[in-house]
């Protein structure tokens, strides 16, 4: 690497793009300011999410990855780029197993090779503590209800390693994705903000869904939300245990075989473009 220039990726997961930065040599961290110019779509590279790769933290990993969003804000989750960063590991050689783990900055995650593009991601037991999410003010429950823009609103709420608030909708089309979204943000009940899905359930086996999510606004997948939106409506017998969720930018297969068990997220991952940034 030259100085004043840095090699990124640029990939994307149904639709969730990143910047893919590869720290395992030593280059530092990108701080917030660096973030927002590479987050950019209009004067930068253009992503919801700055992902890094870094060396392992767990004896069984093949590496590690922290996650900034657009506004230079960390994350702790971040499901579609867990996918992104495996593909680009397999892609450089790093791994060769069909199976293998990954460190994000919430835990360890097993990840499955399916072929093609195609990536499993362990992303952990869902948690409906209030004080896990974290959400103020309630007793675990199914559903919550709060006052925001002046109406009532009912959601649903757990911890993926991040913070998600789920509103069921009639039509997903017509939600206020944006209104509602950042308004759930703001409230004082989520004291690291949260990420709010807008889901409609078609059948069983099938949810449309969107996101906003804290730090980026609405994505056009959301892979930790996916899993969250899947862990409340499970809860609720509104799905069964394996469900597509089908968002803007693509699809993703949910598996959670049971309350106690880790849910697994399947989905694609592919790389768009490599180049070099100017500093």
């Amino acid at each position: 690497m030259r100085i004043g220039r840095m090699r990124f990726s640029k990939m994307h997961g149904a639709g969730n793009d990143f910047v893919v930065l590869d720290l395992r040599g030593g280059m530092a961290a990108p701080g917030p300011e660096l973030c927002r110019a590479l987050a950019d779509r209009r004067t930068g590279v253009g992503c919801d999410q700055v992902l890094s790769i870094e060396p392992p933290r767990s004896e069984r990993a093949a590496a590690s990855y922290r996650i900034w969003n657009a506004d230079g804000s960390p994350s702790q989750q971040c499901g579609n780029g867990a996918r992104c960063i495996a593909a680009w590991l397999v892609r450089d050689g790093v791994v060769a197993a069909d199976r293998f783990a990954l460190d994000s900055p919430s835990g360890s995650h097993e990840v499955t090779c399916l072929g093609g593009d195609r990536f499993g991601i362990d992303m952990g037991v869902p948690q409906f503590e209030p004080a896990r999410i974290p959400l103020l003010g309630f007793e675990q429950a199914d559903r919550y209800a709060v006052e925001c823009n002046g109406a009532p609103v009912e959601f649903g709420a757990v911890s993926m390693g991040n913070p998600h608030a789920l509103v069921e909708v009639e039509d997903i089309d017509a939600a206020a994705v944006e209104a509602l979204g950042a308004s759930l943000q703001r409230h004082g009940m989520f004291p690291e903000s949260v990420n709010v899905g807008f889901a409609q359930v078609q059948s069983r086996q099938s949810v449309r869904l969107r996101v906003y999510e804290r730090g980026t606004g609405e994505t056009r997948a959301c892979g930790s939300g996916a899993c969250a939106a899947a862990a409340v409506l499970i809860r609720r017998s509104r799905i069964g245990r394996e469900v597509t969720i089908a968002l803007p930018g693509g699809e993703l297969q949910i598996a959670w075989p049971r309350d106690d068990a880790p849910l697994v997220m399947t989905g694609p991952a592919t790389l768009v473009f490599e180049g070099e940034w100017l500093q």
